[in-house]
């Protein structure tokens, strides 16, 4: 069998498998709350190893989308621990990825039309808000507000609190989104951060504060509850390329060498668009960071099993594939064959292209009943 379907010891969680649900924006919260649809999502779903939630804001100042469900307010804890009952009734293990946008919002979806926030004035990437019309629209970003030294300490406090709300709702642990040009990313990239205090310049200053929410998240709920998603040399959303940026992600892989999380988790952007994450970038990362390396990158089966092979990476992330097969491991396993996914249910809507498309098992038993159907007719 392939190494793909046995279990996996996470960091001390056991995983059913190595297939691995990505964290994907889908943006069917009205009102930011997590609901019952979203928690069936996430129950068909649940035989991957590890279902990593989509992204979902430490705080309203953190978000950059309508309709992504929240994990700070009362409403939206409840919502979560719905979802999470249901992948833990299938036996399944679940992340919540705590995110913040940083610069990446509209002042539409900002507390009385406050400007974002970021580690600059630098304005970049599109948000999902409201026109003028009021209607709910992708629109640039609105510049942003240069956050004080204080402030910046105080988003630390929010990704702890999002940490302990998650473990709470009863998450297995947290994935902190550090990655595709959001606030971590903003900090970490020397073009983008011109600050002078001790949030910039250096390599070590542009990582402080992706380290410090890590250490204060670790010192909470355990290093082993804890992964951080990071995309080397990506560039959504405007973020310029930088002379340091390869040496910056050795840095942070040393740093996280210390802290023994419970993985990390690089994103290649080639597939939306962007310039792909050279694979010999991705072996010198392996080199460099000794835990449990996830790779996401517009994956299929074989290139999965030839990266876990050849022990390029331990665990392989799939993303779009899981929108349209609620079993993808049961398919992979069993070579069955996949259904496609459909990018315009991507983002927004209903129960269309979210929780209505079936198991291979249940589209095959449908297939019988409708030849019995035809043979009678």
């Amino acid at each position: 069998m392939s190494t793909l379907f046995e279990p996996y010891d996470l960091a001390g969680i056991q995983l059913d498998n190595r297939i691995i649900m990505a964290p994907m924006t889908r943006s069917r919260a009205p009102n930011d709350i997590p609901n019952e649809m979203g928690a069936l999502y996430y129950r068909q779903r649940a035989s991957a190893g590890l279902i990593i939630s989509e992204g979902t804001p430490v705080s309203r100042q953190g978000t950059g989308y309508l309709y992504n469900p929240g994990i700070y307010g009362p409403d939206q804890l409840d919502g979560w621990a719905k979802a999470t009952r249901a992948v833990h009734e299938r036996g399944g293990v679940f992340f919540a990825q705590i995110w913040h946008v940083g610069r990446v919002s509209h002042t539409s979806v900002q507390i009385a039309g406050a400007a974002p926030v970021g580690p600059s004035e630098q304005q970049g990437g599109m948000a999902f808000g409201y026109n003028e019309q009021g209607i709910p629209d992708m629109l640039p970003a609105s510049t942003p507000r240069r956050l004080a030294t204080r402030e910046v300490r105080e988003i630390v406090r929010d990704f702890a609190q999002a940490a302990v709300n998650a473990r709470n709702v009863g998450f297995d642990g947290v994935e902190i989104h550090g990655a595709n040009g959001y606030l971590f990313e903003q900090f970490l990239n020397a073009v983008v951060n011109d600050r002078d205090d001790e949030y910039g310049g250096s390599r070590e200053n542009r990582c402080r504060l992706l380290i410090e929410v890590v250490d204060e998240v670790c010192a909470l709920i355990g290093s082993h509850r804890v992964g951080v998603r990071l995309s080397p040399h990506g560039q959504l959303f405007d973020m310029p390329e930088y002379d340091d940026n390869g040496e910056t992600y050795l840095y942070l892989a040393r740093e996280f060498n210390k802290r023994n999380l419970a993985y990390v988790h690089l994103h290649d952007q080639g597939g939306q668009g962007m310039p792909p994450l050279p694979r010999d970038y991705l072996k010198q990362f392996r080199d460099t960071y000794h835990g449990n390396l996830l790779f996401a990158g517009n994956l299929d089966k074989t290139e999965a099993e030839k990266l876990v092979n050849d022990g390029t990476i331990d665990l392989p992330v799939f993303g779009r594939l899981f929108t349209s097969n609620p079993d993808l491991v049961e398919r992979m396993k069993n070579d069955w064959p996949l259904a496609e996914y459909d990018p315009n249910t991507f983002y927004g809507g209903d129960a269309r292209g979210y929780v209505d498309f079936p198991s291979y098992a249940e589209e095959q038993e449908r297939q019988a009943r409708q030849r019995l159907i035809d043979e009678k007719s």
